[in-house]
């Protein structure tokens, strides 16, 4: 049983418990994050079947991502967090999935689901494989902030995306649907949007993909990706839980944060875009 040690921490988010704890607060509270802190579950029963949300530094997407982890944070805890990520090293299989042992970072450690890993892969739809997640920062971005809402007794089912078509997602977010069906599942899907654009494209551009990311239309959002050369990194992902989504009675997909590094931290002449979004039943 491997664990998978944390590759980005002391980088994209601070690498001490306490002060990642400052850090992931002071996304909450940034003038473009929610303005609060998680106070506990107001609700009886979850709504939110996924989420999506961005993967950058801290520094830059953490005010966007506590937009979607504040909105979960009011409901019960799901058993176990899918969280798929697109692959940027380029290692490993088209569709990896870490199948076993603890995923690590600052603030603990979280059980992998071992049996839901099994079998997805006895599905045909994705392979084990750990290389693919070694030196990836998609998915161990998202980790701290579930600990930060949820502590650490849930369960993560990890899959890196390299092959980011239609057809892949299609295929894996129908089989996610029916392995999740009767469980109590929280999907992440860890994307940024259009990287390295002036500040007016990227919210230009990134406007197009949103629209069908609110109709949670994933075939026209691969069209217009690729008819207007959007540099959205996590395509895949997202594809994957619209699919999943609508299969598990998805009614609504919102939109709670869209923003880019230039709103943030950085400067405007080349940003990165970011969104927060919840699928809900």
């Amino acid at each position: 049983m491997k664990n998978r040690n944390p590759y980005v921490a002391g980088v994209f988010y601070d690498g001490e418990k306490e002060l990642l704890k400052k850090q992931i607060s002071w996304c909450f509270l940034h003038k473009v994050g929610p303005g609060a802190l998680p106070n506990g579950i107001v609700k009886n029963e979850r709504e939110v079947i996924s989420l999506i949300s961005p993967h950058a530094g801290y520094v830059y997407s953490g005010p966007v991502a506590a937009h979607g982890y504040y909105y979960i944070s009011r409901e019960p805890k799901p058993e176990v967090v899918v969280i798929i990520g697109p692959n940027h090293t380029g290692i490993g299989a088209g569709v990896a999935v870490w199948c076993e042992g603890e995923w690590l970072t600052p603030l603990g450690r979280v059980e992998v689901d071992t049996e839901l890993a099994y079998m997805l892969v006895r599905e045909g739809v994705a392979e084990k494989d750990e290389t693919a997640h070694m030196y990836e920062h998609s998915i161990e971005v998202q980790i701290p902030f579930l600990q930060f809402i949820y502590q650490n007794n849930f369960k993560i089912l990890p899959i890196c995306m390299l092959i980011q078509d239609y057809e892949t997602s299609y295929e894996l977010g129908r089989t996610l649907a029916k392995l999740l069906s009767n469980r109590s599942a929280l999907m992440i899907a860890s994307t940024d949007f259009s990287h390295y654009v002036p500040y007016s494209e990227a919210y230009k551009k990134d406007s197009l993909a949103i629209e069908y990311i609110i109709k949670m239309d994933a075939k026209s959002l691969e069209k217009i990706i690729i008819k207007e050369d959007i540099s959205m990194c996590g395509p895949g992902p997202v594809m994957t839980i619209l699919e999943a989504s609508k299969n598990l009675g998805a009614r609504e997909c919102k939109r709670l944060c869209y923003a880019t590094s230039g709103d943030t931290s950085g400067p405007k002449n080349e940003v990165v875009g970011y969104g927060s979004f919840v699928i809900i039943k």
